[in-house]
């Protein structure tokens, strides 16, 4: 009865094993490799209560650029920043608007790290624009700093080890 069982003076025969296939979220075969329906990380909304101070903070104090503005005219305007040859952007919003508009969405700052190759010049130029920023701290994954916006919004700031 190698498996069996007996219940109530009965033998009862497990089950068979039956293989199914695994399909994991996410992701996607192509050619035979495994691919994730995720590429990369596109554009970061970032909700602010005054886009024309956001605007001004992140491109003459960060040293970001305009990408795109638009505005329907009704209230919806969106700014689309980023860094010089950046492949993610940040997308300010009003977020007096987006809360009247979607009532349930957290409207809180993402956590956000940035990259940099020279973290001392940032720390410094950041400084000199008067950007309330963070001691430099050595992190076994490189060195780090934080710093506010305008709004009092915290981000931080990275230059990777590299080995």
């Amino acid at each position: 009865m190698g498996g069996a069982t007996v219940v109530g003076g009965s033998v009862k025969e497990p089950a068979p094993i039956v293989k199914i296939r695994s399909i994991e979220f996410g992701n996607y075969f192509y050619k035979g490799v495994k691919k994730s329906m995720i590429s990369k990380v596109g554009q970061i909304m970032l909700y602010v209560n005054n886009q024309d101070e956001a605007v001004g903070f992140w491109t003459e104090k960060v040293g970001f650029h305009v990408i795109a503005e638009e505005n329907n005219g009704e209230g919806f305007r969106w700014i689309e920043i980023a860094p010089k040859g950046a492949d993610t952007s940040i997308v300010l919003h009003n977020k007096e608007f987006v809360a009247k508009m979607s009532p349930g969405l957290n409207l809180g700052t993402p956590s956000l790290m940035f990259f940099t190759e020279n973290l001392d010049q940032l720390h410094g130029d950041l400084s000199n624009k008067n950007v309330k920023v963070g001691e430099i701290v050595n992190l076994p994954s490189g060195r780090v700093f934080n710093f506010a916006d305008h709004e009092e919004n915290y981000f931080a700031v990275i230059e990777k080890v590299t080995e």
